[in-house]
This record gives C-alpha cells, structure tokens and sequence, in this order.
C-alpha cells in the first residue's frame, strides 16, 4: 500500500465537507496514528481541537479494555465507549458517546479507512446505530477515492 500522507489535505477536507452535507452529524475530523496526526476537520466544529495524545490513546492497541472502565476524552470532551470493533476485521467501528445529559448527549463513531480514521459526532438527538451506518457507508467511499487516487501514482 502506498502513503496515504500523499493524498492533499484538500482532498481530506473534501471528505468532511461530504460527510457533513449528509445532515446526520455535526462534526467531523480525520486523524492518522502518526504525525501530523491530525489531517483535517471541520473548522467550526470541536474535533479540530484533537490532541496527539487523545488521538494516541483512541488508536492505541494495546490496553483497550481499560477505556470502557475509564472513557475517552475526544477535544476536552470526556466519552462513554459504548461498542470497540475499531481493530475487528470486516466492521473496523467504535461508538461513543458524550458524556452529559441524555438530552445533551451525543453519538460519537470512528471508523478505520485503511490507515486513517474518520471520527463523526452525530446532531443531538441522533442514535448511535444510524450514524455507525453513515459513517461506514461513507469510509466505503472514501476507500474507493483512495484506491483511485493511488493508482494514479
């Protein structure tokens, strides 16, 4: 596989734009488990504020159980994990979800594209399933963007 790091920041805020045009969600960043880290968001959201190290310990193999007993904290915001496939083949999800009042909350889904991530904060008042759904139905997307983009190369 070729460097994902060759494909335009461009291109990567053209998937977020994309992925907020479907009205489901709020916010939306992608992330690497390398620097830069964080390759692009949406400005007027919080994700843009992603940390290295809050990026490290999403992407983190090793000691995942622990996140469920002690949540994430995603831009200054403290999450529930509700459900971690990120590193199970064939789904490659994780859903989360603000911590706050349930009317406040919000659904909060990663998913992996190859060696990126998409991480979407859901509208409040969305579930957590249908913006699972969107958010990988879009990484199919993006997966075949990437795959024509690297065959130009």
């Amino acid at each position: 596989m070729q460097c994902i790091g060759d494909i335009s920041e461009e291109v990567w805020q053209d998937c977020i734009t994309l992925f907020l045009q479907t009205g489901i969600c709020c916010d939306a960043a992608i992330i690497t488990n390398s620097p830069p880290w964080l390759l692009a968001s949406y400005p007027k959201g919080n994700l843009f504020q992603l940390t290295q190290e809050e990026i490290q310990i999403l992407l983190a193999r090793e000691g995942r159980e622990k996140l469920f007993l002690q949540g994430i904290t995603l831009a200054g915001t403290k999450c529930l994990l509700i459900r971690d496939n990120l590193y199970t083949e064939g789904n490659n999800t994780m859903d989360l979800r603000t911590k706050g009042q349930s009317r406040s909350s919000q659904a909060v889904t990663v998913v992996q594209i190859e060696s990126v991530y998409l991480v979407v904060m859901g509208q409040k008042g969305t579930e957590g399933g249908p913006l699972n759904l969107k958010a990988f139905e879009m990484a199919g997307y993006i997966r075949e963007a990437i795959h024509q983009h690297m065959a130009h190369f």
